[in-house]
Order: C-alpha cells, then structure tokens, then sequence
C-alpha cells in the first residue's frame, strides 16, 4: 500500500505513535498527531513530530471529516469508545493500530510470530526470539513487548518478527495476520476496557482470523476457552498441555518434552536445567517450543535455549538475596491471575507486596489463595481497601497499608525472615502511581538495593 500524500492522523503521542509518524513520513504521508495531554506535558515528543513536518494538536481535539485525514492511526493505550476515534469513526474515516499499520509496511519476505494471551505472553515472546536466535535465524522482538514494530520494519527485508500482542493491538486489525499465532490462555483482564468476557475473548480471537490452511494456530489444550478456539481457525492447530499426555501435540512426560502425532511420540527436549520457576512457566516453555517447532527450529537449538534463557525483567525476576530472604519483582503481575502464577510458584513463606488500579477482573480467587499461602500481605494504591475487604473475607488479618512503594519494602523487609520471599506480584495495573509496570519493577529493585545498601549483612545482591 502507498501512503505517499496520504493524510493521516496520528493518535496517542508516545512511542507507538512516535515510530508510525517516523515510518509514515518515510513514505511521503502527510502527517497530523493528537494527543489529549497538554503540550507542555508532551514538549519533547511534539518536537520531534514537528522536526518531520507534522501539525500536532495537543489538548484539543483536531478537525475530524473525511476532507481532513483520509487514515486513523491509533496508538494501543487509545481506548476505541475515546472521543476523538468516535468521531472519526462516525466521519467515515478508516482506523488502525499501530501493529496494523507495521504488518501493512513489512516486507513479504518478513514472517510474524505472534504470541497472545492473559499471562505470560512476554515469557513466551522472549523466549521463542532466543530460540530463533539460537538456530542461527535473522529475527527481531517487540509490539507489546516494548519495542513498537513501525520501528523495526524497515531494518527487515526477511526473516522472523516475534511479537506480544495484546488485546488493545488487536482491536484495531485489518490485514494482520501471523504465520504462526500462540495463545497461552483466557482469564477475565482489561474489563475496565472491553466491557465483557464476551468482548476479550472475541478481541483475542483475531490474532488468528485472517490465517489460511498455510499457517499455524498454537493452542493450550488446557484452558478451555483457548482449546475452544480450534473449531473456528483455518489454520494448522497444534496443542500442547503442561498437564496431560496428548495424542496429538507437545505435552511432558518425566521431566521431558514429547511430541505426539500419528501414533508415535518422539522425544523434543529435556526440562532439566530449565531456569524458569512456576507451573505457569511450563506452558510459556510448550508454546515457544510449539511455535519454534513449527517455524522449523531444530531439537538441539530448542535445547540449548531452554538451558540458557534466564527469564524477562518484572516476571518472576530474581532481584536479590539479603540475610537469607529472596526478593522478588513480578510487577508484570498486573491482574489477579497473574499473581495466582507467581503465589504458586513459590513453596517458601512469602510477604506479598500488591495493590494498585484494579482492571474489573474478579479478585476472590487471588484473595482466597493470598490467605492460605501469604505469611503477610502489603498493599498500597488505589485498590488497596477493596483487596483488603477480600483477603479479610478469607479470614487473613496480617495486612499492612502503606502509601508508597519504598514504605512497602522497608515493611515487607521488616517482616521477613531468613527462608521468606518478599514478592512485588500487585496483581494490579500500575497507572495510579507509575508511568508502567515497569517504573514500578525498577522502582522496586532500586529499594531493594537501597535497603540492602543500608543494612550490608551477610548475602550479596542477585541477577
């Protein structure tokens, strides 16, 4: 497609939009920007999309009629019901996402990999690039992972694109459509946002819906929501499951990878030497195999990969051992499943630091499991009062309010033992008190680092 003179209107002023302006003005678009926060809030990003010619318009609305912009591009954190996308919308205008707009400018000979899903869809993305890296591909990572793909595109004339998709890229899909899509699972997230289950799982759904009979749908044959989703793709459906023997599909079985298919089974990978913690971990490990398998990857590249991959930043991150008490940032535990994952993952006593703004998913099931496994609970932002209320209906008393994050872990510090973990899993969003969730994971371990600073001890600062 051509975007030269094309009139298009950027909106959502970060990085997203950032790097669609910069590969729309390659192309010779016209560009606009929008964005609702103040110029003075956004100076240096409004510079740069002033230094490639653009008019911006920063805290009021800009002229919306087919006349003016013949493209809407909109940035992932842009809700759809937002005014200015309404109106465009209601003018005519045609709207797509960022992620659209990449897949719309790769070159044919660039494949997509792309990894959905609740939970764990970082883990997965990481490690499925690590493994393509390992087998010695030409492949590059991002979409929600962090890395906005209108920034990659250009530097890839083939190869692999591994990419997080979350559910707000794909409201906005057009043509995107992956060789190879991973789902790893479905549990109520984002309702705040999508407004009903019904909407997620329909919203999830379009990372395969485009594919043909020439691509592969990676699914996870235990959750049933996800295995539900074989009987409306076209493409290839490959299964895997952390937890039974499969007929056809990945599974594990003694501490091995299998998989199965026409009668036989044969051996993929050990899991011995994994360093990823958590049954949860076990299904991301399944999917990138799966998803590297089909892409051609061989055993030996799947082995030494499972072997080296050291995990992500803010998931179950090991960020230091001090007089004998683990700590632990899983800031990217950002709603109540999530934080299921990593309560599970440990067997040690663990003093949980939570809280933040709750997303409309159900926070009975994180309570009642928070009150069985939790030697104590820290909660801060706003969802503190309503977690708190739910915890206390199980039962658990030992919670402490704080309000800030370095309060959090001077207390959560204070009431650890040699042999406990202090775990950040707020199974909430960050946006009350941080710019993302990984502001607080850094956050987090900077005073993890300034608390042990303070008081030396005996064990040194961890990877």
């Amino acid at each position: 497609m051509s975007f030269e003179g094309k009139k298009t209107l950027i909106v959502g002023i970060a990085r997203s939009g950032l790097a669609a302006a910069a590969a729309l003005h390659k192309r010779g678009a016209y560009l606009g920007a929008y964005d609702a926060k103040k110029r003075i809030q956004i100076k240096k990003e409004i510079e740069q999309l002033e230094g490639l010619g653009s008019i911006v318009y920063s805290g009021q609305l800009p002229p919306l009629t087919d006349q003016d912009w013949d493209l809407i591009v909109v940035s992932p954190g842009v809700p759809m019901d937002t005014e200015v996308v309404r109106n465009a919308q209601q003018a005519g205008i045609p709207v797509i996402g960022e992620m659209e707009l990449a897949f719309q400018l790769k070159s044919d000979g660039v494949e997509i990999c792309a990894i959905t899903g609740t939970n764990g869809k970082t883990t997965t993305t990481a490690l499925l690039h690590f493994m393509l890296y390992q087998d010695g591909r030409i492949a590059a990572i991002g979409g929600n992972i962090g890395t906005a793909l209108c920034s990659l595109v250009d530097d890839m004339l083939s190869g692999e694109l591994v990419v997080e998709v979350s559910s707000f890229q794909l409201e906005t899909v057009v043509a995107f459509k992956p060789h190879i899509a991973g789902i790893l699972n479905i549990t109520p997230d984002h309702l705040d946002r999508h407004k009903s289950m019904d909407e997620y799982i329909s919203v999830k759904s379009r990372i395969f819906n485009r594919q043909t009979s020439d691509d592969y749908l990676i699914l996870n044959y235990d959750d049933e929501m996800v295995r539900s989703y074989d009987l409306s793709a076209r493409a290839r459906t490959v299964f895997f499951s952390s937890s039974q023997v499969l007929d056809e599909g990945f599974f594990v079985e003694e501490g091995q990878i299998f998989l199965a298919g026409h009668g036989a089974k044969q051996l993929i990978a050990s899991l011995a030497g994994v360093r990823l913690r958590g049954k949860h971990n076990l299904e991301n490990i399944l999917c990138a195999v799966a998803m590297a398998w089909s892409a051609g990857v061989g055993k030996e590249s799947i082995s030494r990969s499972l072997t080296a991959f050291d995990g992500v930043r803010h998931r179950l991150e090991q960020v230091a051992s001090h007089k004998g008490v683990q700590y632990v940032n899983d800031s990217k535990g950002t709603n109540p499943d999530s934080t299921i994952k990593a309560l599970e993952a440990f067997d040690e006593p663990i003093v949980l630091i939570a809280g933040g703004r709750a997303k409309g998913g159900d926070y009975s099931g994180v309570a009642r499991l928070m009150a069985s496994r939790l030697k104590a609970l820290v909660l801060l932002g706003e969802a503190k009062e309503m977690m708190k209320t739910a915890v206390m209906e199980q039962g658990f008393r030992n919670i402490y309010e704080v309000d800030d994050l370095a309060t959090a872990v001077k207390v959560a510090s204070a009431l650890a033992i040699p042999g406990d973990v202090v775990l950040l899993s707020p199974a909430c969003a960050s946006w009350d008190m941080f710019a993302s969730y990984e502001h607080r994971g850094d956050l987090f371990c900077q005073e993890v680092a300034r608390l042990i600073e303070s008081d030396p001890g005996h064990d040194s600062k961890g990877g």
